[in-house]
C-alpha cells in the first residue's frame, strides 16, 4: 500500500518551468517595527533581467501579487509564477504586468509545529500594508492584493481574515495550491488543531462577508502523497457561489496530477494561473477585477470547463456568418470529414427538423485546436444558407486531442440546423466527426465490483456500437474506501491510421477528472479512487466516458485488488498510524504487569503482544459511543462531562472513514508494533556488544530510587524545559534512559554475601539474574513507548534548532509542562527494577489501566496525536507511584 501511494500512480506528467534570464529576488526594506518583531521573516520582489533592474528603485507600476511559500517552503519557489508572468506581459508589450512578491518564511516547519502560524499570518498583514504603500502614488493605485498560497501558505492567507485588524477588502482573490484547508495532514500540536478550528469556523460564521473574495484551491491529485486532495476541498458551507475547488487532473490543458512540490513549478498549471489572472485585469482601472461574478467566470473558463476559445465577458450571442464559403447539406445522422490542404472553406449544414424525433443529442468532435469559432446554430429555416447564426463554439469543451460539444436536441428547439465551419486548410491537417444519437443507446451501466472480492471476480461490458461517444455509468462507485482498477481493451475491424481515443473518468460532485489518451489498439489501465464521498443530497453516478474512434470495439472490466484497498487506507489514515502503534504497545505493557503481579516473572514482549492486543477489546467500545452520539440526549450528556468529540464521528463528517477501516488499522499497529520491537531489541543488543567491547562490564548493584545526585539531574533538565524547549529535554532523557539499558545489557551480576557457603551463593546470583532479566524486558517495554512520545515531540525540537538564533526559549512550547512531569518519572523509573514494582499495592491498578488509556487513545488521538504523549505519561506515572508505594 506505501509503495502504490508513492510510486505507482503516474509518472510526472508535469514540464517543468525554465527562467529565460537570471532570477533575481530584491528585499523589500520593512519598518523597523516590523522588522524588529519578526527578525526570521522577510519580503523580496521577484525579476529577471532588465525587469529587474528597472525594479530596483521600487518605482512599480504593475499589479501586485503575493506568494506564501509552505511547510519548509522557499521564497524562491515564486520563479516560476513570476517568470511565465513576465513573459506574458512581454507578449502584450506591458501593456498590462504584475508584480510578484514572495515572503521568507526561513522554511519553518509550520505543518508539524503550529505555534508560529499565528505569527506568520500577522506577518503576512503587514507586508500586505508595505506593498500597497509602494502604488499609492500611482495613477491606477492598487486597493488590493492577490495571493497564491501554497502548502500552508493557503491557510495562513485565510487565517488573515481572522485578525482583527485585518480589513477584508485589502483582498480579493486567492489562489492555493496544495493547501489542507479541511484538517492538518498530521497535528502534533494543539496550537495547529486550534489554528484549523479558528481559521474554518470563521470562514462558516463570515461566509456572507466573504463573498468579494474569490477563492480557488487547486490540489494535486494522487500523486501528492503528502497532502491528500480531499483535504485541499474547500469547507462546503464556504462557498457561496465565490470558491471553487478543482484536482490538478482536471485542469484543461493540464491534466495531470502533480506531487506536492511540482505544483509549484508545473508549467501546464503555472500557465492556466497566469492566463487567468491576466483575464481577471479590468481595462479601466488596470488592476484585478472587483466583479465577483466575472471572476469566478474566469476561473470556471481555465479550470473547469475550457471551450477552446479565448476568454469573453460577454460574448456575442448572434454572429454574421460570410457567404463566401460553400454550403453543402448532410442528411445523414453519421458524418465525418478530414480535411488536408483545402485552399476552400466550406459550410455543412445539419438539418435538426428530420432529426429530432428519432435522436435526443448531437455530438461533434474537431481536432483542430484553434480559439476560433467553428460550430453555430442557425435560426432561418426556409434557407439552405445561414447568414446569421447563434456562436455554439462556447459550448464546446477542449479534451487533449480534440475539441467536442454535446447538444440536447430539446434545449435548442428554436434552431432549425446546424452549421459546421471548416476553414481552408492550407498545410493542415484534421478531422471532424459529428452523429446524431440517443442517449440511452450510448450509456451503459457497469456495477463496480464489490471491494471485498478481492480480485477473484470482475464486471465485465462490450461496446460494439460504431459510435463517436459512450458513456458508462459506475453503479454504486460512491465511497472513498472503493479503489479499482478500469481496464479498457480496443479492438479496430481495420488497420488504418486513426486517432487516438480519450478516456475521462468523471466525478459529477467534485472536480477531480481525469483525463487519459491511449493509442487505437491497446489495453488501457485507470485507477479509479475518489478522493472525497458522494454528498448524500447528491444522486449521480460516476461516468466513464469514452471518446472513440470508429469502427473500433471496446471491452471494458473493473477488479479490485487487496493492495488498491490498502493505498485508500494509507492515503486517508497513514497519519493515524501513531496511535494504533501506541496503543498496541499500551495494551502490551499492561499485560506485562499483569503478568508481573500474577506470576512474579516479566513475559517477553511478543508474547505479550500476542496475548493482549486484540482488537476487541477496543473497538466495540468506540463504534458503540459513535453510535450513541447520534442521539441528542446522549450528545448532551457528553457535552455536560466536557468530553471531547470522537475522533472516528468527526472523520465521518469529513467523508474520511469506513466500515472496518479502525479494525484494519489496529491489525497495522500490532504488526509494525511487533517488528518495531524487534528492530528495537536487536538494536540495543547490537550497540550494547559494542559499547561492551569499549568499557568492562560493571557489577549489577542495588540504590536508592532518589538520590541527591539525581535530583541535580531532575532540577536541570526541569530548568532547561523551562527556559529552552521542552522537546529537548525530553529527548535528553531520553538519551540518558537509553544508556542506562546498554549498562544493564552489559552488567555483570555479583552477590555481596561472600562469606556463605556457594550453593546460596549460586542461588542468589541466578535470583539476581532472573530480576536482572525480568527488569530489563519492563525497561525495554518503556523504552519503546517512550520511543514514541519523543518521535511525536520532535518536530517542535527541530523547528527550536533551526530558528535558535533568533531565540534560545521556543514560544509558544507544545510540550513544556508534559516535559517537566516526563523528566521526572523516568529519572526514576531509569533506577528502578521489577522487584519493587511486584511488591506494590498499586500494581493491580497500574495493570488495568492500560486497557482504558489505549481506548480513549483511539477515541481522541487519531486527530490530535498530540494527546498521546499524555496517555503514555499517565500510565508511567502509576508505575512510577508503584514504586514509591
Amino acid at each position: 500500500g506505501v509503495r502504490d501511494v508513492l510510486f505507482l500512480y503516474e509518472e510526472n506528467r508535469c514540464s517543468m518551468t525554465y527562467m529565460y534570464e537570471y532570477p533575481e529576488y530584491l528585499k523589500i526594506k520593512l519598518p523597523k517595527k516590523t522588522a524588529r518583531r519578526y527578525p526570521a521573516y522577510e519580503l523580496y520582489l521577484y525579476g529577471e533581467g532588465n525587469y529587474a533592474e528597472e525594479n530596483k528603485n521600487l518605482l512599480l507600476t504593475g499589479i501586485p501579487v503575493l506568494f506564501l511559500p509552505g511547510n519548509a517552503g522557499s521564497y524562491k519557489q515564486v520563479r516560476s509564477l513570476g517568470s511565465i508572468a513576465l513573459r506574458k506581459a512581454e507578449d502584450v508589450d506591458f501593456k498590462y504586468h504584475f508584480n510578484f512578491f514572495s515572503v521568507n518564511f526561513n522554511e519553518e516547519l509550520v505543518a508539524l509545529y503550529g505555534g508560529s502560524l499565528q505569527r506568520q499570518t500577522k506577518f503576512v498583514h503587514e507586508c500586505i500594508k508595505v506593498i500597497l504603500k509602494l502604488y499609492r502614488d500611482n495613477k491606477f493605485a492598487p486597493t488590493s492584493v492577490a495571493i497564491v498560497g501554497h502548502s500552508m501558505g493557503g491557510l495562513v492567507a485565510r487565517a488573515l481574515l481572522t485578525l482583527k485588524s485585518f480589513k477584508p477588502e485589502l483582498i480579493n482573490l486567492l489562489i492555493t495550491q496544495a493547501t489542507p484547508h479541511v484538517a492538518p495532514v498530521m497535528p502534533l500540536d494543539r496550537y495547529l488543531t486550534d489554528f484549523y478550528t479558528a481559521v474554518n469556523n470563521h470562514w462558516m460564521l463570515k461566509a456572507r462577508d466573504l463573498r468579494n473574495l474569490t477563492t480557488l484551491s487547486v490540489a494535486g491529485g494522487f500523486r501528492d502523497y503528502q497532502v491528500r486532495s480531499g483535504l485541499a476541498f474547500l469547507p462546503r458551507l464556504s462557498q457561496h457561489g465565490s470558491a471553487l475547488s478543482v484536482v490538478s487532473s482536471a485542469v484543461p490543458r493540464a491534466w495531470a496530477s502533480t506531487d506536492h512540490l511540482s505544483i509549484v513549478w508545473c508549467k501546464e498549471l503555472i500557465l492556466a494561473t497566469i492566463r487567468a489572472l491576466f483575464d481577471l485585469i479590468d481595462e479601466n482601472t488596470r488592476q484585478i477585477t472587483e466583479d465577483p461574478k466575472k471572476r469566478m467566470s474566469v476561473l470556471n473558463h481555465h479550470f473547469v470547463r475550457h471551450p477552446a476559445k479565448i476568454f469573453e465577458e460577454n460574448p456575442e450571442v448572434f454572429t454574421q456568418l460570410p457567404g463566401i464559403f460553400m454550403w453543402i447539406t448532410v442528411k445523414t445522422s453519421k458524418w465525418t470529414y478530414s480535411v488536408y490542404n483545402d485552399s476552400d472553406g466550406k459550410y455543412f449544414t445539419f438539418p435538426l427538423a428530420s432529426h429530432r424525433k428519432s435522436y435526443s443529442h448531437f455530438y461533434c468532435e474537431n481536432s483542430m485546436l484553434d480559439t476560433s469559432s467553428w460550430i453555430y446554430g442557425c435560426l432561418n429555416s426556409n434557407s439552405s444558407m445561414c447568414l446569421e447564426a447563434t456562436d455554439l463554439s462556447w459550448r464546446a469543451e477542449l479534451l487533449p486531442t480534440t475539441k467536442v460539444v454535446m447538444l440536447k436536441l430539446q434545449d435548442y428547439s428554436s434552431l432549425s440546423h446546424i452549421v459546421i465551419q471548416v476553414p481552408a486548410a492550407v498545410g493542415n491537417k484534421y478531422t471532424l466527426g459529428c452523429e446524431f444519437f440517443k442517449e440511452d443507446s450510448r450509456t451503459v451501466q457497469l456495477p463496480v465490483t464489490h471491494v471485498f472480492s478481492f480480485g477473484l471476480s470482475s464486471s465485465k461490458i462490450l461496446l460494439n456500437s460504431s459510435g463517436l461517444l459512450y458513456n458508462i455509468q459506475l453503479q454504486h462507485f460512491n465511497q472513498i474506501y472503493q479503489a479499482f482498477k478500469i481496464y479498457i481493451e480496443s479492438h479496430c475491424q481495420s488497420l488504418k491510421e486513426r486517432k487516438p481515443s480519450v478516456y475521462r473518468l468523471h466525478i459529477p460532485w467534485s472536480h477531480e477528472d481525469s483525463v487519459i489518451v491511449a493509442k487505437v489498439p491497446s489495453l488501457t489501465e485507470i485507477s479509479a479512487k475518489l478522493h472525497i464521498s458522494q454528498p448524500q443530497n447528491d444522486s449521480r453516478a460516476p461516468e466513464l466516458k469514452i471518446y472513440s474512434s470508429s469502427d473500433c470495439q471496446y471491452e471494458v472490466s473493473n477488479t479490485v485488488y487487496l493492495y488498491t484497498l490498502v493505498f485508500q487506507i494509507v492515503r486517508f489514515h497513514a497519519g493515524a498510524f501513531p496511535v494504533y502503534i501506541v496503543s498496541n504497545i499500551l495494551l502490551t505493557y499492561g499485560g506485562q504487569l499483569s503478568t508481573l503481579r500474577s506470576t512474579g516473572q516479566c513475559s517477553d514482549f511478543s508474547l505479550e503482544l500476542v496475548r493482549t492486543a486484540k482488537p476487541y477489546k477496543v473497538e466495540p467500545l468506540i463504534s458503540i459511543v459513535v453510535f450513541l452520539q447520534g442521539f441528542n440526549w446522549f450528545r448532551e450528556i457528553w457535552e455536560s462531562l466536557s468530553l471531547p468529540e470522537v475522533d472516528a464521528a468527526v472523520l465521518s463528517s469529513q467523508d474520511a472513514w469506513f466500515p472496518l477501516v479502525s479494525l484494519i488499522l489496529f491489525l497495522f499497529g500490532t504488526g509494525i508494533a511487533y517488528w518495531s520491537a524487534v528492530f528495537f531489541s536487536t538494536s540495543l543488543r547490537l550497540f550494547s556488544s559494542l559499547w561492551l567491547t569499549l568499557i568492562r562490564p560493571t557489577v549489577l548493584q542495588k540504590d536508592k530510587l532518589i538520590t541527591p545526585r539525581r535530583l541535580c539531574g531532575v532540577l536541570s533538565l526541569a530548568l532547561v524545559s523551562w527556559t529552552t524547549c521542552g522537546a529537548f529535554a525530553v529527548f535528553l532523557i531520553y538519551l540518558q534512559y537509553l544508556f542506562k539499558n546498554f549498562n544493564m545489557h552489559t552488567v555483570k551480576p555479583q552477590s555481596s554475601m561472600d562469606s556463605v557457603p556457594e550453593a546460596s551463593q549460586s542461588l542468589a546470583n541466578s535470583t539476581t539474574v532472573a530480576e536482572a532479566v525480568n527488569s530489563l524486558k519492563m525497561h525495554v517495554t518503556i523504552l519503546n513507548l517512550f520511543t514514541w512520545v519523543v518521535l511525536l515531540n520532535l518536530p517542535s525540537l527541530i523547528y527550536w534548532l533551526k530558528n535558535l538564533r533568533y531565540s534560545v526559549r521556543l514560544d509558544p512550547d507544545p510540550c513544556r509542562s508534559t516535559a517537566i512531569i516526563i523528566v521526572c518519572i523516568l529519572e526514576v523509573l531509569m533506577n528502578s527494577s521489577t522487584s519493587e514494582v511486584k511488591s506494590s499495592k498499586l500494581l493491580k491498578i497500574a495493570a488495568k489501566v492500560p486497557l482504558p488509556l489505549s481506548v480513549a487513545m483511539l477515541a481522541f488521538g487519531r486527530m490530535h496525536l498530540y494527546r498521546v504523549p499524555h496517555f503514555v505519561t499517565f500510565s508511567l506515572l502509576l508505575h512510577v507511584l508503584c514504586c514509591v508505594v
